[in-house]
């Protein structure tokens, strides 16, 4: 399988003080990934280097085939989907949703004069459907839940068809009905053959939705488990990724944890 990701002893500081150190990292096609980690691990920070907005310190970052220092940006950029609450803030509240989605294809957020067709209409209005906000094209952003807008900008970041779709703890701050619809249709994304390689963060095991294949580990900056999600999400991973004894179970296809 090609590599959609390769980071190399990969390593972030920012006044003085180390954001990543030492990450090894390859993401494959096909593969569903979640970072997990405690506040300040560096899922966020590893997150902008694969979205080609963060240039490493040291080590290299090779996105899509092509090598962050060697590449346009601005011609990569267009090939990764985005969904973190720093694009949520940059969203005009008047903007009407089917606008939301639509200016994903001009990488701008906000109507301005572009045009835009038929089949441009119809795959964002598609796009809203599929994500549960069908009958809410017309509705502007800013009257949307935080349900409503994170499903809203997951739409958004597939408008392009990207090859690398990026979820910055889409979960934040929902609640528990908010939560699982939103884990049950990132399931159904996963399980979904045609859906490009994806990347989810997140501080809670039980957020990861099934069908997610592998998992990353983050702890101050660096790796401490790697590889299938079966195998990698254990006690012991995950106790030393947050620093307390923790216990972890899974059933039908979920993941579960408490302390021991």
């Amino acid at each position: 399988m090609t590599d959609v990701l390769d980071l190399v002893d990969v390593s972030v500081v920012r006044d003085g003080k180390k954001l990543l150190s030492g990450i090894n990292w390859r993401v494959a096609e096909g593969e569903r990934w979640v970072v997990v980690g405690p506040n300040g691990a560096g899922k966020t920070t590893l997150l902008q280097i694969a979205a080609g907005q963060l240039h490493p310190s040291g080590g290299t970052a090779a996105i899509l085939g092509d090598t962050l220092g060697r590449v346009d940006v601005f011609e990569l950029r267009p090939r990764i989907g985005l969904t973190s609450a720093a694009v949520d803030l940059r969203v005009p509240r008047h903007e009407r949703v089917r606008d939301v989605v639509l200016t994903a294809s001009y990488a701008q957020l906000g109507r301005w004069r572009e045009r835009y067709d038929e089949v441009d209409t119809g795959r964002a209005d598609d796009l809203l459907a599929w994500w549960g906000m069908e009958g809410f094209a017309e509705r502007d952003y800013g009257t949307l839940s935080s349900g409503e807008r994170k499903r809203a900008l997951i739409a958004r970041a597939l408008m392009t068809d990207p090859e690398l779709l990026l979820l910055d703890e889409p979960a934040a701050g929902l609640d528990l009905a908010g939560r699982e619809d939103l884990v049950r249709r990132l399931a159904n994304h996963a399980a979904d053959p045609n859906s490009p390689v994806t990347i989810l963060v997140t501080h809670h095991v039980e957020e990861i939705p099934p069908g997610f294949t592998h998992v990353l580990m983050l702890r101050q900056g660096s790796a401490v488990g790697s590889g299938p999600i079966e195998l990698t999400l254990n006690a012991d991973n995950l106790s030393a990724c947050f620093g307390i004894p923790l216990v972890v179970e899974s059933a039908a296809g979920r993941f579960y944890a408490r302390g021991r």
